[in-house]
């Protein structure tokens, strides 16, 4: 980062006078402009998350094709949303069917309750 002697040389070589504006210190207020980009980023995520909610029935899903993956053998497993409606049923949940088809094929089986089966991430495609 320059400093201020450094911005104020740079301005003036391009012949303008430099615009000096003191840093926010952690009292100052914080401009609007900043309020409006988190706002407008936490409806953008709300959003997203809405869409690719593990929690929701797989009527509800609008992608054709639903994607789980294990986060612990890293093993990927899809499947198109008429066959798992057909095999689950319209008001399963995609977290219910994911971890089914994650189980199905496990093969990081040790004996151990706490420790058997696939941990699941749900992705959209």
């Amino acid at each position: 980062m320059p400093t201020p002697k450094q911005t104020e040389k740079l301005a003036a070589s391009i012949g303008r006078k430099a615009v000096v504006t003191p840093p926010l210190g952690p009292q100052d207020e914080m401009p609007d402009e900043y309020w409006r980009a988190v706002l407008n980023d936490a409806e953008v995520e709300s959003r997203c998350s809405e869409r690719s909610s593990a929690g929701q029935r797989l009527s509800e899903i609008p992608q054709h094709v639903l994607r789980v993956y294990c986060r612990r053998c890293e093993r990927i497993v899809e499947i198109q949303k008429a066959d798992a409606i057909r095999l689950y049923g319209q008001q399963a949940s995609w977290r219910e069917v994911g971890q089914r088809l994650l189980d199905n094929t496990c093969q990081n089986r040790t004996g151990r309750y706490e420790e058997d089966g696939c941990w699941p991430a749900f992705e959209p495609v």
